[in-house]
């Protein structure tokens, strides 16, 4: 019986919460470095440039890269054990928590745009026709976050180095005081991370021609599927919204939480299956 409970109790010791925010955390000091070097003017090239010229520029670049993949994956699975618990959060704190996530999506959408590749060049191109086709308020909405064809890359570079790491900040600041991370428990996983970033390259497509089609980021998979056979509003706004706004409603005390949860992991079944659809056709 023991033995029984014993992977469990294991899988219960990990700290997710916590190895989510020490990626971050190393997320944000390479990226201190990468940034230093980075030329919103010339993208592409000083983002070569990094891993050829720059000391140790490549292995910066690697952890910065799969750091913010990794607190992504952390942070998701960190938000299935708070929605465990999520009783004994208040309203509020809940849904400040549900609100980082897209922030995060945003923080690392923003990454793969100012790589500006194959891959950033198009993903910035498609989050302007997402944006672009809001009514009324999608021409200012996009001024506001991305205008790449008329100012380049420098609101995404201030949004992706400043703005979006406020907001995070200032939405899970609340969570984040309540659970400390001391480093000194950590340094395994630290070891680790810090010696496959410094084995795997992070991704720079070449400049290729005669390409048809191009995979965006992982997390951007199922949306960019959509954007085939769906108007750009509805697969890039409001199904988004449709999922976000059934997290917030997400709550044990909802009365219609069974019916809520169907549809979130309806949702997700749905997203994950489009998604291996744009991966296995197009990639």
């Amino acid at each position: 019986m023991k033995s029984a409970e014993a992977p469990q109790g294991f899988l219960q010791t990990i700290k997710w919460g916590a190895w989510s925010l020490l990626c971050l955390y190393l997320s944000l000091i390479s990226g201190i470095v990468v940034g230093i070097q980075y030329d919103v003017h010339e993208p592409f090239y000083s983002t070569s440039a990094i891993d050829i010229l720059v000391p140790f520029g490549a292995w910066f670049r690697s952890l910065h890269f799969y750091t913010s993949q990794l607190f992504l994956f952390f942070a998701l699975i960190h938000y299935l054990v708070v929605f465990k618990k999520s009783e004994h959060y208040d309203n509020r704190s809940f849904m400040l928590l549900v609100i980082c996530l897209p922030v995060i999506l945003l923080l690392l959408f923003t990454g793969y745009v100012l790589r500006y590749d194959t891959t950033g060049f198009a993903a910035g191109m498609i989050a302007e026709h997402i944006i672009e086709a809001i009514p009324l308020v999608g021409s200012l909405l996009n001024r506001l976050l991305f205008s790449i064809s008329d100012h380049g890359l420098q609101r995404v570079y201030l949004h992706h180095v400043c703005s979006f790491n406020l907001i995070f900040f200032m939405l899970a600041w609340e969570h984040l005081r309540r659970y400390p991370v001391r480093i000194s428990q950590h340094l395994p996983f630290l070891a680790v991370v810090l010696g496959v970033c410094f084995l795997v390259s992070a991704p720079l497509d070449p400049e290729t021609l005669g390409i048809t089609y191009i995979t965006g980021p992982w997390f951007f998979l199922g949306l960019q599927e959509l954007l085939r056979y769906l108007h750009p509003l509805v697969a890039g706004v409001l199904i988004p919204l449709s999922f976000l706004g059934g997290l917030l409603m997400l709550r044990q005390n909802n009365p219609y939480f069974s019916l809520v949860l169907v549809f979130v992991c309806g949702w997700l079944a749905l997203y994950l299956l489009f998604s291996l659809f744009a991966l296995t056709l197009h990639g």
